[in-house]
C-alpha cells in the first residue's frame, strides 16, 4: 500500500491506534525502553554506574587518545552539551575520566579514561553481554538473530544519518 493510501486508512483514534507501522514502532520503543530498563538497572546493581556512563566508557574506549571534546562526546550521545558536562562531571568524581589539554588546541579540553574508567568499562562489559545474550538475544530464534542485529544496524545509521549535528 502507497504512502498516501495508508494515510487515508487512518480516520479514527482506533484506525491510529491499530494501524500496523504504529503498533511495530510502539513495540520497538516498548522492548527497547525495558530492555533498557532491565540492563540499566544490572550495570548500576553489579557495576555501580549508570547505562548512560556505560556508554561513555564505551565511546571514549572506542576513541582512545588522545580522547574527545565534550561537543563530541555528546554528539555520540545525543545529550546537550550542558548536559554531557553534568555527567563527565560525576565521572570524573568517580575516577572514572579525565579531563587533559587538547594537544591540537591550547584552550580546548579533552575527556580520556583513566585506568579505573577502563578496568570498569571492562567489568561492566562482561556483566553487559550475558545480559544482552539473556534477555535480548535468547527471546529471537537463533536463525533469526543475525539478521536481526542486521536490520538493528541499519535503523540505527539510517536514523543517525538523518539528525542534525549539533553546533
Amino acid at each position: 500500500m502507497n504512502e498516501r493510501a495508508e494515510q487515508a486508512r487512518i480516520s479514527t483514534a482506533k484506525e491510529a491506534a491499530d494501524n500496523d507501522l504504529v503498533l511495530a514502532f510502539g513495540r520497538l520503543q516498548g522492548a527497547a525502553n525495558r530492555l533498557e530498563y532491565i540492563l540499566g538497572r544490572a550495570l548500576e546493581k553489579e557495576c555501580g554506574i549508570s547505562h548512560l556512563m556505560y556508554e561513555v566508557l564505551l565511546i571514549l574506549g572506542r576513541s582512545g587518545e588522545p580522547g574527545l571534546s565534550m561537543r563530541a562526546l555528546a554528539q555520540e550521545q545525543v545529550l546537550t552539551t550542558g548536559g554531557a558536562t553534568r555527567l563527565v562531571d560525576r565521572m570524573v568524581e568517580a575516577g572514572l575520566v579525565e579531563r587533559v589539554e587538547d594537544p591540537g588546541d591550547r584552550r580546548g579540553r579533552l575527556v580520556q579514561l583513566t585506568p579505573k574508567g577502563a578496568q570498569k568499562a571492562v567489568a561492566a562489559s562482561r556483566v553487559h553481554v550475558e545480559n544482552i545474550r539473556r534477555y535480548f538475544l535468547e527471546p529471537i530464534p537463533p536463525g533469526d538473530r543475525d539478521r536481526f542485529i542486521e536490520d538493528l544496524r541499519i535503523l540505527s545509521h539510517s536514523a543517525r544519518d538523518v539528525l542534525p549535528r549539533l553546533p
